[in-house]
Formats: structure tokens, sequence, C-alpha cells
């Protein structure tokens, strides 16, 4: 599969949009990632938080005509924005779901078939490339999102079809947990703080740029403490959800939670959030001590924290 060249569209997504003149500015205040770092050629992922640093959603951010457009799990979009309205009050930005206007095809190794619609991308990630209506953004190394007005989505469909198989979302989602991008879904909604999905090392945090809602805790555990649970890549015979509960002998209680979720060639994988000491141990089950087994895999990047400080 991870090898396997497809497109497929990203159905388990919405799209909230921000608009007008103090669009960035005033998201600048609520997000984890730095708008400054947004321009044509460069997108972001990002977190929204709690006061208390859980996050209420992760997601692609990139600027688009008047302001920014915010791809994450569509579940999410109407609470983000009930509660992201209540801030905006004074600000002279218009939130809305764009989920409709939309249509958004991940592409994997479909750099030919992007170069076929005028989009040369940049293999770095989070590069953009974009023609008049198109966008098309690198999310992790070989693989692509393709952004589009909704009524282009039979057409480019065709398109997309006549040089690439159409793949499945799992198959997408698979190449997003090998990629080590952990995602916020609806079961996992305010569990996690962003250095618990290994965000701060894909980009997704920033440290420079100031306040926003939670930063405070997210800072602190950044410079003073000590992460007990981060993201961790494994393996298992069964199929899991995220929001599914881990479990070790080394503890009386759930030791993690699952995130994404996927079949793979031999079984399924997934990216879950654990605590470092079970890892450590090696024995962890799904949804019981008598469930199925977990195997640690590897993730393609390491924690670095003086890297991630520099963001």
């Amino acid at each position: 599969m991870s090898d396997t060249a497809f497109f497929c569209t990203l159905a388990h997504e919405g799209v909230l949009a921000v608009r007008g003149s103090d669009a960035s500015k005033f998201l600048q205040g609520q997000l984890t990632c730095n708008l400054n770092y947004l321009n044509e050629d460069t997108a972001s992922l990002g977190a929204r938080c709690t006061q208390k640093g859980r996050m209420q959603s992760s997601f692609r951010i990139l600027l688009q005509g008047d302001g920014c457009v915010l791809a994450m799990a569509s579940e999410l979009i109407e609470p983000q924005l009930a509660d992201l309205k209540k801030y905006a009050v004074f600000s002279k930005s218009k939130l809305t779901d764009e989920s409709g206007a939309w249509v958004r095809f991940g592409l994997q190794h479909g750099d030919g078939a992007l170069s076929a619609l005028g989009l040369e991308l940049g293999l770095d990630a989070h590069a953009v490339a974009r023609t008049e209506q198109l966008i098309a953004v690198r999310v992790s190394p070989a693989r692509a999102e393709l952004w589009a007005p909704a009524e282009q989505a039979a057409t480019l469909g065709e398109r997309l079809a006549s040089q690439l198989s159409e793949g499945s979302l799992e198959g997408w989602l698979l190449g997003q947990i090998r990629a080590g991008i952990g995602q916020v879904f609806g079961p996992t909604r305010e569990l996690f703080i962003p250095q618990m999905l290994n965000l701060q090392a894909v980009g997704g945090v920033s440290f420079k740029k100031g306040c926003y809602t939670g930063q405070e805790i997210v800072a602190r555990m950044q410079y003073l403490g000590k992460l007990k649970r981060r993201l961790y890549r494994l393996s298992l015979d069964a199929p899991a959800e995220p929001g599914a509960a881990l479990f070790s002998p080394t503890h009386g209680s759930a030791i993690g939670e699952v995130a994404v979720a996927a079949p793979s060639e031999n079984g399924y994988e997934v990216l879950a959030v654990l605590q470092a000491d079970a890892v450590e141990d090696g024995r962890i089950h799904l949804q019981s001590l008598q469930g199925p087994a977990l195997q640690l895999l590897s993730l393609p990047y390491e924690l670095d924290r003086d890297r991630e400080i520099q963001r």
C-alpha cells in the first residue's frame, strides 16, 4: 500500500473558513501555529486548544482569497465554529462552514497528475502550488492534497482517474499514520495537548509567536515539563477506532488512546498516545489486558526539543 500510486476523496474532513481583513490577526491569537509563516507558497498544520491546552481540533491551514481555510475532521467543524465565534465578535472576520464549497483529493505518488493540471509542487512538507482555481499542498513525502471548487469534483475526478487508480480513504490514512501525523477526531476532542500528538515535531506549534488560547500550558510543557505521554506508531491484528483505550500490565488503568487507525497489508496500523513507561515494558493491548496485542513500529522523525523551540 505504501508504494501504490492512487487518489481518493478526503470525505472525512470539512473546511472551516475565516475571512475578512482581521482573519489572520484573529487566528493568530487562537491557534498553535504562526500565521506569519503562511504565504501563497506555504501551508501549516496547527491546533486550537482550550485554556488548559487540550486540543479541540487539529487541522491543515492555508491562505485563500480574503482569509484562511482550515481542513479538519468533519465532526469538529460545528463545535469549532460555535466556540471561535464567541471570540470573533469584535474582529473584522467572518467564520463559516465552507465544506460544501470545496472538493479535496488525496494523491499518493501523484506528482505527475498534478503537473498535468499545471501544478508543480515542491517536495518540502507544507509546500503549496496554485493555479487560478486549484491548490496543491505537500503533506508528506510522495503525498499531497488537491483542493478545488466543488463544482469541479466530477471533471477533476475523471482527469485524476486517467492517470491514477482510485484508492480508498483507508489507504490515505495509512499513509498519514506512516508519516507520523496525528489528528483529532470527535472521540478524541479535548483529550490531548499538542505535544502528545507530536504536533510540535511536524511544524504545527510555534514557540515564538506569543500568546494564544492554551499557550501557557503548551509552552510550559515544552520548556519545563517532562512529557509522560506522546504519539507512537504500532501494528496489531484487529481493527481499532480513534479513542479506543489501550492497556498495559504496568498500570491498573488505561495507558493511552488510539488517535488514527487504518488497515494495512498485514493487519492494522495505528497512531496512539501512550505513557512512555508502558511502551518501554512493551506489553500493550487494545480495550483490555486480554485484548489484541500491539507491536511498536518506527516513526519517520525524532523529537528534538532544541529544534522544535526555534519555530
